[in-house]
């Protein structure tokens, strides 16, 4: 099952790279602008774009207990079909 605050992690240590792509086994990617985020011929649930989402925060602990962030990454998961939880 994927964790909010492991891909809010994951999303933060993506900045400058690329796009985070998040599987429904759990596995993440980063995924240049320009590549095919399908993996095995599987595409992935979502691909979050850090800067939009993590950007503003001055640190990562801010990002990872932020309500709105943590809610909008797990609706983003459920409403593509994945189960995904707090700790």
């Amino acid at each position: 099952m994927l964790n909010t605050r492991e891909i809010i992690t994951k999303i933060w240590d993506a900045q400058g790279y690329g796009n985070l792509a998040v599987w429904a086994d759990g596995t993440t990617a980063i995924i240049a602008p320009n590549e095919s985020p399908e993996r095995n011929g599987v595409a992935p649930l979502a691909i979050f774009k850090p800067i939009p989402l993590v950007g503003g925060f001055p640190m990562l602990d801010y990002a990872t207990h932020n309500a709105r962030l943590l809610e909008q990454i797990e609706t983003t998961i459920r409403e593509a079909g994945g189960e995904i939880e707090r700790d």
